[in-house]
């Protein structure tokens, strides 16, 4: 053997290890089991894994079933494995066993040998045991579904709606900035009645604002942890006051309110609660990808497109064309909401895949539910910092179609009626010419009745 490697012993026998690895060797059996994807489970789950087993520690020390020795490294350990220190000895493939068990195991393992170097022992000597000690209470079952919650709950609070916070507070500025502006309204991408550029930024503005509250609605359910179910929801070899103990404990450690599920049968049987939360995330993914378009199109030119605003230049556009620059960050976001839309799939997949006691698709749900949060979080900042707090208004250009759009016309129908508004209009389209100039001349108005019902400004509302 190697002096690089190590041997560790499972259930099923002797396995090498890396020598310098803290995890062990049901790590090192799914290692080899599942290549994959390359893909690891995220920071956010890690943190959360470790954090469940930190409480659990505490719990188990407090009901008198852990020594306190023991429990003190354990909890060491697990601090920092939600602090990150050990994320290389994560390395566990996302497409995996479907309850998670190899992830589970894997920070038991390296929870446990981390405990042992805090004892001055050597990994893999089993005076912190992975699955007596540090699993203590606990089932794969109960503990992947629970940190799906955990890390979810804290990347929404934490991560995403701050920056949906953000993104709001800056289109609501833009809405009162760009309240005067004056523009052609568009439907069916043609040419409508006249609005005002800040009621489109605050249209958008209310889109996050009800975004923000769909997200928050779905995190009551959220709150609710399957920890103490243990193998099929019945709570065997989990100590009374376990589950209740750990959720107290989580919500000190983290200031959210997590609290045990009411029914461990559906909290391990089924993800409903991380699929809803999906379908909220897609619902924003909806939103921004329809806030980017919109400032694609009004940023479309400058010359040959509408060019209605001017978004904030980054970089050169164009290997070939100079000058030329695109709007690249609302094509980012707008990726970003197509990544969180096909997420929503999958998970929603995943949530259809719960067979009697466990579903069995916890390791790619807890992936795209997450890597969705972080995409909409980082995407929300992106448009609020590097296209929306940056744009320009080109008002004379906007404000010097108005007057020449025909559409005008709809403002006269209580007074002309519709078949000669419809026939003034046709006229002006064939002419060229401004509504105004044909209902004089038609005859319909005089020149200053036409002036005074065909003032854009009163069109718009107040």
């Amino acid at each position: 053997m190697s002096k690089a490697f190590r041997v560790e012993k499972d259930s099923m026998g002797p396995v090498q290890v890396p020598a310098d690895a803290l995890y062990g060797a049901q790590t090192m059996r799914a290692v080899e089991n599942f290549p994959v994807s390359g893909i690891p489970f995220s920071r956010s789950f890690i943190r959360a894994l470790g954090l469940i087993k930190l409480a659990a520690a505490q719990v188990n020390q407090q009901l008198g079933h852990l020594d306190p020795a023991l429990a003190s490294s354990i909890v060491q350990a697990a601090q920092e494995v939600a602090a990150g220190r050990w994320d290389a000895d994560f390395p566990i493939d996302i497409f995996q066993t479907g309850s998670g068990t190899s992830t589970n195991m894997n920070a038991n393992e390296v929870i446990a040998n981390r405990a042992l170097q805090i004892l001055g022992q050597e990994p893999g000597s089993r005076l912190v045991h992975p699955n007596d000690h540090v699993n203590m209470g606990q089932s794969s079952n109960d503990v992947i579904p629970t940190a799906v919650h955990v890390a979810a709950y804290l990347e929404v609070s934490e991560a995403l709606l701050p920056a949906l916070r953000h993104l709001h507070e800056a289109l609501a500025a833009k809405a009162v900035e760009f309240d005067d502006v004056l523009k052609t309204g568009r439907t069916h991408l043609m040419d409508a009645m006249p609005v005002r550029l800040g009621q489109e930024f605050g249209g958008y503005a209310a889109q996050i604002e009800a975004s923000i509250q769909r997200v928050e609605a779905s995190l009551r359910r959220l709150a609710e942890l399957a920890l103490g179910g243990t193998a099929v929801g019945t709570g065997i070899n989990a100590l009374p006051g376990f589950a209740d103990g750990v959720a107290q404990h989580l919500r000190r450690l983290t200031g959210l309110p997590f609290r045990e599920a009411s029914n461990h049968f559906a909290a391990q049987a089924a993800m409903d609660a991380a699929v809803e939360l999906s379908g909220q995330l897609k619902t924003v993914a909806v939103t921004l990808m329809k806030i980017s378009n919109d400032l694609r199109w009004m940023n479309s030119g400058p010359i040959a497109g509408l060019g209605e605003i001017a978004l904030p230049a980054l970089q050169p556009g164009s290997s070939i064309m100079p000058g030329k620059v695109n709007p690249v960050i609302p094509e980012a976001v707008a990726m970003v909401a197509a990544q969180v839309m096909g997420n929503d799939l999958t998970v929603t997949i995943a949530g259809q895949s719960g067979i009697f006691e466990l579903n069995v698709m916890l390791p790619v749900l807890a992936h795209n539910l997450l890597q969705s949060i972080t995409l909409l979080a980082s995407g929300s900042r992106l448009l609020a910092d590097k296209a929306i707090a940056g744009t320009v208004a080109n008002r004379e250009r906007m404000l010097g179609l108005i007057d020449k759009n025909p559409i005008l016309v709809t403002a006269l129908n209580p007074v002309i009626g519709y078949d000669k508004a419809a026939a003034a209009a046709k006229q002006a389209y064939a002419q060229g010419r401004t509504i105004r100039e044909v209902v004089v001349e038609l005859g319909y108005l005089s020149d200053d009745e036409a002036a005074r019902l065909l003032d854009a400004r009163p069109m718009t509302g107040a």
